[in-house]
């Protein structure tokens, strides 16, 4: 994971590094390194500060979030198809090693995510 991380601080090297940790998704335990805090109103109204790409060690796997959007919906639905042996989510992507990314791909996604920041 150190290396996707600095390759990821290499790529979004203005945006800030928070380190959320609490209970997530279904009452989950998470330490995520977030890159690039926003803030935005979620669906119940409530302002709250996010990340707008975050990475995760979990037990078997490493996870990865991108919280950009375009078209109406989340930025990875245009990229999932091409980013290797992964599984996605609306917002996530999770793989076993970084061998089964397709790095190009990932590092295009982080890029176009970023330029949100701006």
């Amino acid at each position: 994971m150190e290396l996707l991380d600095s390759e990821i601080v290499a790529r979004m090297a203005q945006a800030s590094r928070v380190l959320f940790v609490g209970k997530f998704w279904g009452g989950s335990d998470q330490n995520i390194i977030g890159y690039g805090e926003f803030r935005y109103t979620n669906s119940s109204g409530k302002t709250v500060e996010w990340f707008m790409v975050g990475l995760a060690a979990q037990k078997s796997y490493i996870s990865m979030y991108v919280n950009a959007v375009a078209d109406g919906g989340y930025l990875l639905a245009q990229y999932k198809d091409r980013l290797g042996k992964v599984k996605t989510g609306s917002a996530s992507i999770s793989f076993k090693t970084v061998d089964d990314v397709d790095m190009v791909v990932l590092m295009e996604l982080v890029d176009k995510a970023a330029s949100q920041l701006d």
